[in-house]
């Protein structure tokens, strides 16, 4: 009878979703836009590049319910098609991990219930399905304070070169070709598409702050825009926001520590517990057997 029901189950739902295939549907407003227009790629940035092995993946991309982390995965240059393809290849695995465990049931002779892997089976492959989701979360949130000490070190260079008579635009670009880490590269690609474009830096650095969400380079964009319109000395502003941008994150990565610091005592607590236990077991045990 289980088997029965999970046969039924899963025809049920391979017709309801040949139904979905075959019966025209509404087009999602976004991906529609992103074809039509589609972004213009920067330089060094893989996302960008077509794969054609990944290609079902990016139709898949624009059928899944609910968003997808899009500006998480642009700022770690992940394509929307790997994260997919890796959300599809765990949930599998996640599918299929309970079939060992069968199989080692079943070559020692020992019955199971066909309800028991696959309810691990289903739950696994829900659990992993969202991996992907959480990792590109944790990884962006500390790209994003990577980003911060790059910037708070970029800031001060650009006050300093901006200190020694160079124009904001030249100055920005000297500052950038300095650094060798990620985020400079990243700061540099978007001078150099400004430059390109015949556009203002500030503005470049402006939609790259909106596109990643780093509102770093929006304060930046802010500031340099200052002195593009009025001519203002923008030295101090500068060197004042690094300075308050480098203690923001020295405060959190303080907060950090006290947190780490709190949850080392959850294993002495324990441990200590564990001893107690130890040392009580034998006189209660003695008392229950008077």
């Amino acid at each position: 009878m289980t088997a029965l029901v999970v046969c039924g189950g899963l025809a049920g739902a391979g017709v309801a979703l040949v139904v979905r295939e075959l019966v025209p549907s509404a087009p999602k407003l976004g991906p529609t836009l992103r074809r039509l227009d589609p972004p213009a790629p920067t330089p060094g940035d893989r996302s960008q590049r077509p794969n054609p092995s990944t290609a079902w993946a990016g139709r898949l991309a624009e059928r899944l319910p609910g968003t997808l982390p899009r500006t998480d995965l642009d700022l770690l240059s992940q394509s929307l098609e790997q994260f997919v393809v890796n959300k599809v290849s765990l949930a599998l695995l996640g599918l299929l991990a309970p079939v060992a465990l069968v199989v080692g049931w079943t070559l020692m002779g020992l019955s199971v219930p066909l309800l028991i892997p696959t309810g691990l089976g289903l739950a696994f492959a829900v659990v992993l399905w969202f991996v992907p989701d959480w990792w590109a979360v944790s990884e962006a949130a500390k790209a994003r304070t990577e980003f911060a000490y790059g910037a708070a070190a970029w800031m001060r260079l650009v006050a300093t070169r901006m200190a020694s008579g160079k124009a904001a635009d030249q100055a920005l670009e000297d500052a950038a070709r300095v650094g060798r880490g990620w985020a400079f590269v990243r700061i540099q690609e978007a001078l150099l598409r400004a430059r390109t474009e015949k556009s203002s830096p500030w503005q470049a650095l402006d939609d790259l702050g909106t596109q990643l969400n780093l509102t770093v380079l929006n304060d930046v964009a802010d500031i340099m825009r200052l002195s593009a319109d009025d001519g203002a000395s923008i030295y101090d502003t500068l060197r004042n926001r690094a300075k308050s941008l480098t203690n923001e994150l020295l405060t959190q990565e303080a907060s950090k520590a006290n947190a780490d610091s709190e949850k080392l005592h959850i294993p002495a607590a324990l441990l200590a517990v564990i001893v107690m236990v130890a040392l009580a077991f034998p006189a209660i045990l003695n008392v229950f057997s008077i």
